[in-house]
């Protein structure tokens, strides 16, 4: 049985082919006895079997030229009927023409109009009627087969991006879902139907919706929406619990030819930021990378490698790539060559910041125009037990790195730090700002414009808790949370990325550049929403423990001092902190002593000398942390 399934498989086309002359026949022999008021053929043998040949004929080259059996017409859709239908009806008006021509010269051969219509009627119709019937079997075969296994599917939208999803869904016997309704808030296209789901209800009505249909996995199709809609909408999903999914960039897929199937993935936290994306404006603010030598250090790490992406599109005269971590750098050197090739002229050097005989041959011999100093240790914990670490590669490394730039002429030097170097509460934190510092020092006495950007968490980055999230409720929690009202700002690595490129070309020298981080985030509320996108209830399916602040961590974090204020730049998502002023001979003193400190790996010298250096620098405990204050607009 199975022989013979394949053997006709492989001859569709020919079956089709045969199928199809049937119905022609069938419908020229109902045509023509009707007409004639007789089903025997005697006595009108001869114009019966003329029109025979010309029927099988005509149709059999129009239908060739058509083409009509090189579509798959198990995943047709309504063009192709209508293909099918102006296919047919032309070889009705081949078939006629034909028939009258003969007509003209034998008028016993002359058919009538009468059998011309009847036949163009109920040829079309058939040719349809089948292709339809064999489409909705197929369709039917699917549901039947695996009806039981799929999930239930709400789609979020009613638009192309929907009918593309429903479409290839009907194409795909192996997919896992079936849809079962559609939501939208266009009035009306309320109670419509799309490749024969219907729009059901609106956004509002979701939850709704979702227990009457019992639907297992939420899709959101919506390309064009505000940032505050999808928010709503995507809130409310996460509110049913239930396993919510979504298509990014689907017009980019509508128009790349990649299956929109595909690119299904889970709503991420970022979906639920609710601020307006960041696009670095390469016209304006890219042209002091554009045909220059760039230098990424950290540049394997998660905050350097999206720089090297980004600047690789800038078209640089050459990238080099700067990482002591030789797997990170390998990743993002195989990926780069993987989408520039040839076009890209890059090299990696695997070197610590800390090596300053290396950074002078890479100086020398790179002719160095623009640097990114990416490279730090950055985990609070670890650095709190490893004090010295921090102060030798943070501070030192960004000393080494920052002298060798001057030294050799860089036009720009950008330091990426963080909210955690103001009012540090840990000795990551702590380093930083002394690392801002240097930047300050350097921007008085070098032609080099020095500037140190500043941010708080990134989304997805190493350490960064998402991951630690997703893992844990991957194997079935507990989500483990440090406080229930620890607060973080959180932007995404390509958002930071963008704006630390902008803040680049803003450089004139010793500035601290901040970035407006939007509002800061509940951590819990964090995980709950991750625990729910997944498919979970918090504290039921997943369980959430806190387990104390770690040492070092406070429970929200700055992006100001207090003795700074900030100046406007003509970007709205980039502010300059008033630089706080500091005795440099002091301070280049300090660093001596701290020096040596840190080579000797005196744990407790380390700590105090950097509370000398950084005055506001004072260690954060489980019991003394703060709550954020009031916001005074509230008030």
């Amino acid at each position: 049985m199975f022989k013979i399934y394949n053997a006709l498989k492989k001859h569709r086309r020919i079956i089709l082919f045969f199928c199809d002359m049937v119905l022609w026949n069938i419908s020229y022999y109902v045509s023509f006895s009707i007409n004639k008021n007789n089903f025997s053929l005697y006595g009108e043998e001869n114009i019966f079997l003329v029109g025979f040949l010309a029927v099988n004929i005509t149709f059999s080259a129009v239908f060739l030229m058509f083409r009509l059996y090189d579509k798959l017409w198990r995943y047709a859709d309504i063009e192709d009927f209508f293909y099918a239908g102006i296919a047919s009806l032309s070889a009705n008006l081949v078939f006629m023409s034909c028939m009258m021509i003969i007509g003209n010269e034998h008028n016993h051969l002359n058919l009538g109009p009468r059998i011309y219509i009847s036949f163009a009627l109920m040829s079309t119709l058939f040719v349809m009627m089948f292709r339809i019937i064999y489409r909705l079997n197929k369709i039917l075969e699917r549901r039947n087969l695996a009806g039981k296994a799929k999930k239930r599917l709400m789609i979020v939208g009613a638009g192309e991006g929907a009918l593309s999803v429903l479409s290839e869904l009907a194409k795909s016997p192996g997919n896992e879902y079936i849809p079962v309704c559609i939501v939208d808030d266009d009035k009306e296209k309320l109670h419509r139907r799309i490749a024969g789901v219907k729009v059901e209800g609106t956004t509002y009505e979701i939850a709704e919706l979702c227990r009457k249909n019992d639907i297992e996995v939420i899709l959101f199709t919506i390309s064009q929406i505000s940032v505050a809609d999808k928010k709503r909408i995507l809130d409310t999903c996460a509110e049913t619990h239930l396993e919510v999914k979504i298509i990014p960039n689907i017009y980019n897929l509508m128009t790349s030819g990649v299956p929109i199937t595909s690119s299904i993935r889970q709503v991420e936290v970022e979906d639920l930021l609710g601020r307006e994306p960041v696009v670095f404006d390469t016209e304006k603010y890219g042209k002091y990378i554009i045909g220059q030598t760039v230098l990424v250090t950290g540049g394997g790490g998660s905050i350097g490698s999206e720089l090297c992406r980004q600047i690789a599109r800038l078209k640089p005269k050459h990238l080099i790539i700067l990482d002591i971590y030789e797997n990170n750098a390998y990743e993002i050197q195989q990926e780069l060559i993987r989408k520039h090739g040839s076009d890209l002229s890059f090299e990696v050097q695997i070197a610590s910041v800390r090596d300053k005989k290396k950074l002078e041959h890479i100086f020398k011999t790179g002719n160095i125009d623009v640097v990114f100093h990416a490279a730090a240790h950055k985990h609070v914990p670890l650095m709190e037990t490893n004090p010295e670490e921090a102060i030798k590669n943070n501070v030192f490394g960004t000393l080494k790195l920052a002298e060798t730039a001057d030294k050799y002429h860089v036009k720009n030097f950008v330091q990426i730090s963080t909210d955690k170097a103001v009012n540090p509460t840990n000795v990551m934190g702590a380093s930083k700002r002394i690392c801002e510092m240097i930047i300050q020092m350097m921007g008085k006495k070098s032609k080099t414009n020095f500037v140190a950007v500043r941010f708080g968490n990134v989304l997805g980055s190493n350490g960064s808790v998402i991951p630690l999230f997703k893992e844990q409720i991957r194997t079935g929690g507990p989500v483990t949370v440090t406080h229930p009202e620890i607060i973080r700002y959180f932007m995404t690595i390509p958002e930071a990325v963008s704006l630390v490129l902008t803040a680049g070309s803003l450089a004139k020298g010793g500035e601290i550049f901040i970035l407006d981080m939007g509002e800061p985030v509940k951590i819990r509320v964090l995980a709950e929403n991750l625990i729910r996108l997944s498919g979970f209830k918090p504290y039921e399916d997943i369980k959430i423990e806190y387990t104390g602040l770690r040492p070092g961590e406070k429970l929200y974090e700055e992006l100001l001092l207090n003795e700074e204020g900030i100046t406007k730049t003509d970007n709205k998502k980039i502010y300059i902190g008033r630089p706080i002023e500091f005795d440099n001979e002091m301070f280049l003193d300090h660093l001596s002593t701290l020096y040596y400190a840190a080579q000797k790996n005196s744990k407790d010298e380390v700590e105090k000398l950097v509370a000398d250096i950084v005055p506001t620098f004072h260690h954060a405990t489980n019991e003394n942390a703060e709550l954020p204050p009031e916001d005074p607009d509230n008030e």
